[in-house]
C-alpha cells in the first residue's frame, strides 16, 4: 500500500513582497512537500491561524515564520497571541525578521519564540537561512499533531 505524504504546511507572515519570493524560491528546492501559505499582517495571521472569515478553510500551520515588523499588527503582538492561545501555543514559531536588536531578540524569546533568525541582505546566504530552517523543523525536528 502507498501512504501519500502530506505537505509541511507552512505559515509565513511577511508583508514585503521580495522576502515573499526568496522564501518561495528557498523552498521550491525542497526535498520536502511544502505548501506556504502566505499572509501580509498580523491581523491576517491572526485570522489565518483561527480561522476566520476569509480564512475560515485554512490548513493548521505546522510551523509559522513570522516577521516582526508588520502593519496592523506587529510580530510581537501576534506571538504573544500565538502563544497565550491554547490552541496554537504548541505551533513552533520562528521570528526571521531584519531587526538585530538586542531588545527584539530578548523579548521574542520572552514570549516564547522558538527560535530567532536575522534576515541576511545576500540573496544566496537568505536561501540558505530558508533551507536551513527547513531542514531542521521538517527533517530533524519532530513537530506535534494539530
Amino acid at each position: 500500500m502507498i501512504t501519500a505524504i502530506m505537505p509541511v504546511e507552512v505559515l509565513l507572515v511577511e508583508d514585503n513582497p521580495a522576502d515573499v519570493e526568496l522564501t518561495r524560491i528557498a523552498l521550491e528546492d525542497s526535498k520536502i512537500s511544502v505548501h506556504l501559505n502566505v499572509v501580509e499582517d498580523g491581523v491576517e495571521a491572526m485570522a489565518f491561524l483561527r480561522k476566520q472569515g476569509y480564512y475560515s478553510d485554512a490548513p493548521y500551520p505546522d510551523i509559522v515564520l513570522l516577521d516582526l515588523n508588520l502593519p496592523k499588527k506587529d510580530g510581537r503582538e501576534v506571538l504573544a497571541e500565538i502563544k497565550n492561545d491554547q490552541k496554537l501555543r504548541r505551533i513552533p514559531v520562528v521570528v526571521l525578521t531584519t531587526s538585530q536588536a538586542e531588545e527584539d531578540i530578548t523579548k521574542a524569546y520572552n514570549l516564547a519564540a522558538n527560535c530567532y533568525i536575522t534576515k541576511p541582505v545576500d540573496f544566496d546566504q537568505f536561501v540558505k537561512i530558508v533551507q536551513s530552517i527547513e531542514n531542521f523543523w521538517f527533517a530533524i525536528v519532530k513537530l506535534p499533531p494539530e
